[in-house]
């Protein structure tokens, strides 16, 4: 999504300067910044130049959030080194990486326009559900993580925990356990265990929002939270939001679910670097948290505003949390019997209302 065009003098000088010193513009050459909405934790920019468009991306030591939320700049040289990593093994896959100032933490990559990839959000908030998406994207996640197993110079590039737990497991994990006192021991238990947990490159926000579905493959930006570590959580982030959309899109919920077990199903065939079974009872343990996080943590899910959906995300998450299930599909169907339930009380409710007195 985009906005109208800033004024140039919003546009911070030293992204021109990068721009200039990088070759990829010239001082006499017309040049339209166009800030791209979206994102919580960078500036983004459309520019535009007269035979091509690029994007440049420059990390805020601030997000944009109602809470304060803050994490080092820094994070913007590993999502570079990522873009880089992924393009060796996966070029289709990605941005094309163009240049990058670690300084003023920016880059700058190839631009995709949005009529021939479209955000998978997007998509999905509108009803448009296609498990083939969701077999592409864990088949670029189960190939990268792959790629990257007990690769120990992949491992000493990444080494990023003090950033991916302010940005990734404080925000979710710890400011959840705040909300709910009686959880905290297991919240904090399972975001400790998650960091100290060092297996593949992860990305750390495949989320939707996050992966255009390109002519021939799907997209993955915004690795801002690059991290040597737990592949469990990548698995369990994606797999959080085929569980969230079923309550904008109640009528998606069962072709929902079909990309939840497609996904599940297509990565573990990846996985030759540890036991599936124990991957997927660590993503099984984290994705309930994490899918009570998208309501009561620091970065709540825009769509989700009514009490009674809320409350049924809590209904489902805290048993799970609590239990420490290990088994995805038990997750899955949890959520799947809440709906189903919460749709036919609701179908109750409206019959007593509208029978006469």
């Amino acid at each position: 999504m985009m906005i109208p065009v800033a004024p140039v003098a919003e546009v911070d000088a030293r992204l021109r300067q990068f721009l200039l010193t990088q070759g990829l513009i010239t001082t006499d050459m017309p040049v339209v910044w166009t800030p791209l909405t979206g994102g919580v934790s960078s500036d983004i920019w459309r520019v535009d130049l007269p035979e091509s468009t690029l994007c440049v991306k420059c990390a805020l030591p601030k997000l944009k959030v109602a809470r304060d939320w803050r994490a080092p700049i820094s994070r913007n040289a590993f999502e570079w080194a990522w873009i880089n990593f992924a393009a060796q093994h996966l070029p289709e896959a990605v941005p094309k990486p163009l240049a990058h100032d670690p300084e003023i933490g920016a880059f700058a990559m190839s631009f995709f326009e949005a009529q021939h990839f479209p955000v998978w959000k997007s998509q999905l908030m509108v009803g448009v559900v296609d498990p083939s998406t969701a077999h592409k994207v864990a088949n670029i996640l189960g190939t990268l993580h792959a790629a990257s197993a007990n690769n120990k110079a992949v491992a000493s590039a990444f080494q990023t925990d003090d950033i991916f737990y302010p940005i990734r497991l404080e925000p979710y994990l710890i400011a959840t356990a705040e909300n709910h006192r009686d959880l905290a021991p297991a919240l904090e238990a399972l975001a400790e265990q998650t960091l100290d947990t060092h297996k593949v490159l992860v990305h750390g926000d495949v989320s939707p929002k996050n992966i255009l579905v390109g002519p021939t493959s799907p997209v993955l930006l915004d690795a801002e939270c690059a991290w040597f570590g737990d592949p469990a959580f990548d698995l369990a982030f994606c797999l959080n939001h085929f569980l969230l959309k079923c309550l904008p899109q109640p009528e998606r919920a069962f072709e929902l679910s079909v990309c939840f077990k497609t996904f599940v199903s297509t990565y573990r065939t990846h996985i030759d670097w540890e036991s599936a079974d124990d991957l997927e009872s660590r993503a099984a343990r984290l994705l309930p948290a994490l899918f009570l996080g998208r309501v009561d943590g620091k970065s709540p899910v825009e769509y989700i505003t009514h009490e009674h959906q809320k409350d049924l995300v809590r209904q489902v998450a805290r048993p799970l949390i609590a239990k420490a299930v290990n088994r995805l599909d038990l997750v899955s169907k949890a959520w799947q019997s809440a709906l189903t339930g919460s749709k036919r009380n609701a179908s109750s409710q409206f019959r007593d209302s509208s029978s006469p007195s």
